[in-house]
């Protein structure tokens, strides 16, 4: 994938930004300090009169996004999903969640991917808690097309948004034909010995680890979980009843994130086995972005031999 045009989901987080402002002249956006690395200093710098800058204060800024709202504007906040999912939980909850107000939540530099921001800023749980917030919707694209699109979907909804956006520079997998729908899975390649089902940066390694498993005779089908909440549950009940077995994977904690939601609606419906790749229940650490994934086995070799570990488990 060396010739493979690469960008960051938060450098498309804030070029969004910036096109949705032209059709949406409610929107207005707030930051917690961090606008040169959420990429909302892009906005800022094209609409200075609607970027607001809330200081180190996370929590104070999801109520000043919930007051915002309630008069009638269409907010993103932003910062480090540690901090805005995080920190900033009993707000999101209580003053965006509870009301039910429309509030979109961009929070950038999720994951391990982080790199070498360590294990404190290495938010693998920001999924789980989200999850858990009746009415909320939680986006994770793939890709710079991806997040564009979905950020233009999310304004259409009327309620709360978690949108996650990595650090690390991600393919770009789709081009400006692609269509996303909010609650939907893509199929992006075909195959009945295996399901592997990724969200956002996982997406291209799970690409690569269908090319290695076809190389070796085993066709394995990859969809592309954008939308965690709600999830797709055709497409899953699908796979597993096509597949007879589904492999997860995500640049999440394995507890209460996409490996979750896919195997509540397999255990619920079409009972097959389910392996999750993931976080193993452990925090992160400092060092490169590209080596801790491998090192936390969010890599294609990896979903390669889950893959074939799952095969074994088919009845």
């Amino acid at each position: 994938m060396a010739d493979v045009i690469k960008k960051a989901t938060r450098e498309s987080y804030g070029e969004g930004l910036v096109e949705l402002a032209k059709d949406y002249p409610n929107l207005v956006v707030l930051d917690a300090d961090l606008a040169a690395a959420t990429k909302t200093g892009i906005f800022k710098k094209a609409y200075p009169d609607r970027f607001f800058d809330c200081g180190i204060a996370e929590s104070n800024m999801i109520g000043v996004a919930a007051g915002l709202a309630a008069a009638g504007k269409q907010v993103f906040a932003s910062s480090f999903a540690m901090f805005a999912a995080g920190r900033a939980y009993e707000q999101v909850r209580n003053s965006v969640g509870y009301p039910h107000l429309n509030v979109k939540i961009g929070a950038t530099h999720a994951g391990i991917s982080v790199g070498e921001d360590g294990a404190t800023h290495q938010c693998c749980e920001d999924i789980a808690l989200m999850r858990t917030i009746p009415g909320m919707t939680i986006i994770n694209p793939a890709d710079d097309v991806e997040t564009k699109k979905a950020m233009r979907a999310a304004m259409e909804i009327n309620g709360p948004v978690y949108m996650r956006f990595g650090r690390l520079a991600a393919p770009i997998l789709f081009d400006d034909s692609y269509t996303f729908e909010v609650g939907r899975g893509v199929t992006l390649t075909e195959g009945k010995d295996v399901a592997i089902i990724a969200t956002g940066l996982m997406v291209s390694e799970a690409l690569d680890a269908a090319a290695q498993l076809k190389n070796e005779g085993i066709a394995a089908r990859v969809i592309n979980m954008a939308t965690i909440k709600p999830i797709d549950r055709e497409i899953i009940i699908n796979a597993a009843r096509e597949t007879g077995v589904i492999v997860t994977v995500e640049e999440h904690s394995i507890i209460g994130g996409l490996g979750s939601a896919v195997a509540e609606v397999v255990c619920e419906t079409v009972p097959v086995p389910v392996v999750r790749v993931g976080v193993n229940d452990v925090f992160g650490k400092s060092g490169p972005a590209a080596e801790l994934l491998k090192v936390f086995g969010l890599c294609a070799e990896n979903i390669v031999a889950k893959a074939k570990e799952a095969l074994a488990l088919k009845k």
